[in-house]
């Protein structure tokens, strides 16, 4: 772990001190952390540097909607490949909310959320993407147990958040 120093005037630790505590932090080097990892998602994105992702969609809308409930299946089926898995959550008479876990190529995802928010009828989507680096795809990888040494195949893909 590297250690760097900041100075701060005092008015702006105090605010930010306050800040961390009322988010939960216990010291303030984790809190920077936090807040260095977000700024560089946000700069990867803005770069697009990451080209897969992760990613939580939450909308609502209302389930009386004319056929909205079909759509939103329809178009979750139509790119299976990006949908992990789906939480359904019934707010009141009305209204549900939805929240969808995403991964793959983080165009594709976009594109997705995009489409599915713009459905009539969808309210409050919200879109959270991380960045990953994909490793597998039936790649030989050697790893060390309590057995020793093994080489193995992947059948599967490794998405790695960036730290």
């Amino acid at each position: 772990m590297e250690r760097f120093t900041i100075s701060l005037e005092q008015e702006l630790a105090a605010d930010f001190d306050r800040l961390i505590r009322e988010r939960g932090y216990t010291n303030r080097s984790e809190a920077v952390r936090d807040m260095l990892r977000a700024a560089l998602e946000r700069h990867r994105m803005e770069r697009d540097e990451g080209t897969h992702c992760v990613a939580s969609l939450s909308y609502v809308f209302g389930h009386h909607e004319r056929e909205l409930a079909d759509r939103l299946t329809a178009l979750q089926h139509a790119h299976h490949d990006l949908c992990v898995s789906t939480t359904h959550v019934h707010l009141d008479h009305d209204d549900c909310l939805e929240t969808l876990v995403l991964r793959g190529p983080t165009a594709a995802v976009r594109r997705f959320a995009d489409a599915l928010v713009a459905e009539r009828g969808v309210r409050h989507g919200q879109l959270n993407l991380i960045t990953v680096e994909v490793s597998g795809r039936g790649a030989k990888y050697a790893h060390a147990d309590s057995r020793g040494t093994h080489a193995h195949t992947h059948p599967h893909v490794h998405l790695k958040p960036r730290r």
